[in-house]
């Protein structure tokens, strides 16, 4: 009977050492699924996804300063762009310089509207001219914030007889303010003024 009873005294310390080492093997499982959940989490919280021309593309996020640089050129390249970009046609004209204007304050409003007083949009409508833009260079002064800037640029300005090449020098500073869908970049340019717009050479077509 004593012997019986040291087999199931046995047995049940058998069975409580099993119990117990597979309750701490089911934690330590749950623990490391709930660590890789949230690494995995994370890791997709870093991803961005962008859609361009119908592709999805993945991109990795990172601090806004790694990035300063290369966004606060590409924003005023595109300012530049929508601003000197320019076909013979009203519509056309008053769309691009309104994307050029979200970018910008109120200096580039009223370079705009010095432009439309001296009758330069009306005449390359009259004339049917187009005006395009091509980005030499931008210097960049990230040190310091307001961050100053300087934008080289050659206007090429096609006329019915000839083409015109002009030498374009501006400057500003760049502000940050909120991204939005006009303003993806975060960036306003303020005080923008141009500083140099020379003729280089006129061609016949």
């Amino acid at each position: 009977m004593f012997e019986s009873l040291k087999h199931i005294d046995t047995a049940f310390r058998h069975i409580r050492l099993f119990s117990l080492l597979v309750v701490l093997g089911v934690c330590l499982l749950s623990g490391f699924l709930c660590y890789r959940s949230l690494r995995m989490a994370a890791d997709a919280q870093e991803r961005v996804y962008i859609l361009a021309h119908g592709k999805v593309l993945e991109a990795m996020a990172g601090e806004r300063k790694q990035n300063i640089a290369v966004e606060a050129k590409d924003h005023i390249k595109m300012f530049h762009h929508h601003f000197f970009t320019l076909s013979p046609d009203e519509s056309q004209i008053k769309q691009s310089v309104a994307k050029a204007l979200y970018l910008a304050d109120g200096s580039a409003k009223k370079a705009y509207d010095n432009l439309g007083e001296q009758s330069y949009y009306q005449q390359l409508v009259a004339a049917n001219m187009d005006q395009t833009i091509e980005m030499d260079s931008i210097r960049l002064d990230i040190e310091s914030y307001p961050y100053r800037f300087t934008y080289y640029g050659k206007q090429r300005i096609v006329r019915t007889t000839s083409i015109l090449v002009r030498k374009l020098v501006t400057q500003g500073a760049l502000r940050e303010v909120q991204r939005s869908e006009n303003n993806p970049h975060g960036f306003l340019i303020e005080g923008w003024e141009t500083i140099s717009n020379t003729n280089l050479s006129q061609y016949k077509r």
